[in-house]
């Protein structure tokens, strides 16, 4: 951990922490304005603005670009990762604005590549890119390659976010824990999974890649309704993976949580690419996995709904009462859950780079 001025510690990788977002980020918000209904705060993934009687819904992240998957995956990635956070609103992507600011290493090949696979994954989503820049630059490197701006809007009672959650309110999980992480692991080291579970299983792992993404989940969860007519809130579980997600929708709604661990849905070889790498599947990062709270009338609605879509879904627990504070159920005994902080992911994916990368020609 580094210190600043003798300010809060900020972590060497990774997002700042909630109290870090607190003291530095959220004190300046720049100018007040009356038509913003959300504005920036740990745990939410989209700010909201009203104009007129619609609501706009907007995420800002990275555009994340790793060659190592191949450019077409890479591209897929992204931009589902871009679209992921602004569809926890329960409203529609429409809009991208997108800089690219790209390292002066990249063939033109490579960047048509990028750009059509962006391109068709929009078309799909129904989302127009509307303005952005693109340019080669020195020392910008990947997998950082610029940032991007995604809008959807919808009226403004069709939008979810905590504030609309409520004590009783049944917490759903899509696919379950790690996705992201054992997603990239299986990408970039199939020939150590090869060597150490078999190749078939490695086969059967890298189809992990194409389901690090919420779109489809959060869009199908609020056809049942919103609000008080089914979905309160939604939360893509990045870094710190299902209980920092489970933490922060609990702790950004100013509720607590009770979670039943043995209920949360694995996907096939998460448990055993987390084994073989020597992380906590829980507490590692994973884009994919849908945490959505809903009113318990709609819960069971949810599940089928997202299960007969071919998504795996489960109710794990509920919101309750902020002074009961967040806790988990495992082998019958409840414990305090507290966020993990740190992502175990990045030192286990440092580790592998070096150990495995020349099997893979890393």
């Amino acid at each position: 951990m580094n210190s600043t001025n003798g300010m809060t510690d900020l972590p060497d990788i990774g997002k700042i922490s909630g109290e870090a977002f607190r003291k530095l980020i959220f004190p300046h918000l720049g100018a007040a304005r009356s038509e913003v209904l959300v504005g920036p705060r740990h745990g939410v993934d989209v700010g909201i603005v009203q104009i007129g009687n619609r609501a706009v819904a907007m995420t800002t992240d990275p555009v994340f670009i790793v060659p190592e998957y191949g450019f077409e995956r890479a591209a897929w990635f992204a931009t589902h990762i871009l679209a992921s956070d602004v569809v926890t609103s329960g409203l529609p992507p429409a809009y991208l604005a997108i800089d690219l600011n790209l390292p002066l290493t990249i063939r033109e090949q490579e960047l048509h590549t990028i750009w059509t696979t962006i391109d068709s994954e929009c078309k799909k989503m129904g989302m127009a890119i509307v303005c952005g820049h693109t340019a080669r630059y020195d020392n910008c490197h990947y997998p950082m390659v610029g940032g991007a701006t995604v809008m959807a809007i919808g009226n403004v009672d069709e939008y979810v976010t905590p504030e609309f959650c409520r004590e009783d309110d049944k917490i759903i999980i899509t696919k379950g824990p790690a996705i992201e992480a054992a997603g990239i692991f299986a990408t970039m080291f199939p020939g150590y999974l090869a060597e150490t579970l078999g190749q078939e299983f490695s086969q059967k792992a890298q189809n992990l890649f194409y389901k690090m993404s919420v779109v489809d989940d959060a869009l199908t969860a609020v056809k049942v309704g919103v609000r008080d007519a089914g979905i309160s809130a939604m939360h893509d579980a990045t870094e710190c993976g299902v209980y920092g997600g489970i933490f922060e929708i609990a702790q950004a709604a100013g509720l607590g949580a009770r979670v039943n661990i043995s209920q949360i849905p694995f996907e096939d070889c998460v448990r055993e690419i987390c084994d073989l790498f020597k992380i906590d599947p829980y507490k590692s990062i994973s884009e994919g996995t849908l945490i959505i709270t809903c009113r318990e009338h709609k819960a069971e609605a949810v599940v089928g709904m997202l299960n007969g879509t071919g998504i795996k879904a489960a109710i794990v627990g509920d919101l309750v009462p902020a002074k009961h504070g967040i806790s988990a159920i495992e082998n019958y005994k409840e414990r305090k859950l507290e966020h993990p902080q740190v992502d175990p992911f990045w030192r286990a994916f440092q580790e592998a780079l070096q150990n495995y990368g020349k099997l893979e020609n890393i």
